[in-house]
């Protein structure tokens, strides 16, 4: 690994690339494997479905990486502006791909209309990590970011179920508080920590207006999801109106903001 650091670091962007190819090789090998009935025989479900597989391998692989990299090197947590490790780098590459092939999915198969806050997403997360390949900082801070990995994990999950039709099963229920309890304790917790970091030191970080805007924008976006899933999956109007609103997933795509 410390011998791929200089080759890392030397070409980050087509490192970045790379780790995009690799990935939609994995997306085109998950096309393989079987899926419900009822999503493939819907070709909105049928595409977010596999956008979904993808996106649970790179959650499950990203968000269990970075949790590791910080039990690993707690300074991370101490010092998230210069601090990191091959490991660690090697992660961002691998992350950055991830996102720049989503982009590319959600654009080039036509559903950047009905996905564009998915795109804003990916582009305030791409231009602070390839800030981090270029510059290497804040590299501990991208690592510590992808904490919230682990809550995609569940909310992936989440969709994927309803995509299926199986949103009142009780597999659905137990994913649900797990949704719950990650949301909370890896993804709202890091976001709010990365912001009184940036708060805290920013007389002295490099861009800390560039980041803390980005931080505060991201703060917004998880903060009106957070309402939308607890509004959703814990205060619905009534049940009655929930499973009608299952029975219409085939003519609408707003549940995939709920």
């Amino acid at each position: 690994m410390e011998a791929l650091l200089p080759v890392l670091q030397r070409y980050p962007g087509l490192s970045v690339v790379m780790c995009s190819l690799m990935f939609r090789v994995v997306h085109k090998l998950l096309q393989n494997l079987p899926v419900p009935k009822v999503v493939a025989q819907d070709d909105f479900r049928s595409w977010k479905w596999k956008n979904l597989s993808i996106s649970l391998v790179h959650s499950s692989l990203t968000g269990t990486w970075a949790v590791t990299c910080v039990l690993l090197w707690p300074e991370m947590l101490h010092n998230i502006h210069s601090f990191y490790t091959p490991i660690s780098y090697l992660l961002i590459c691998v992350s950055s791909g991830y996102f720049v092939q989503d982009a590319c999915d959600i654009i080039l198969t036509g559903h950047a209309r009905g996905s564009w806050e998915f795109l804003i997403h990916h582009v305030l997360v791409l231009w602070c990590f390839l800030y981090a390949l270029y510059t290497q900082l804040y590299v501990a801070g991208a690592v510590v970011a992808l904490f919230v990995e682990v809550n995609s994990v569940t909310l992936h999950l989440r969709l994927m179920l309803k995509l299926a039709e199986a949103q009142f099963s009780d597999f659905y229920y137990i994913n649900k508080m797990l949704n719950l309890f990650t949301y909370v304790f890896f993804r709202l917790s890091a976001q709010f920590y990365l912001t009184w970091y940036i708060v805290k030191n920013y007389s002295w970080l490099d861009h800390g207006g560039y980041f803390l805007i980005t931080m505060i924008l991201m703060n917004l976006m998880i903060l009106i999801y957070f309402y939308r899933l607890i509004r959703a999956d814990f205060f619905p109007r009534n049940k009655a109106l929930s499973a009608q609103n299952g029975t219409h997933l085939n003519n609408s795509k707003k549940f995939l903001n709920d």
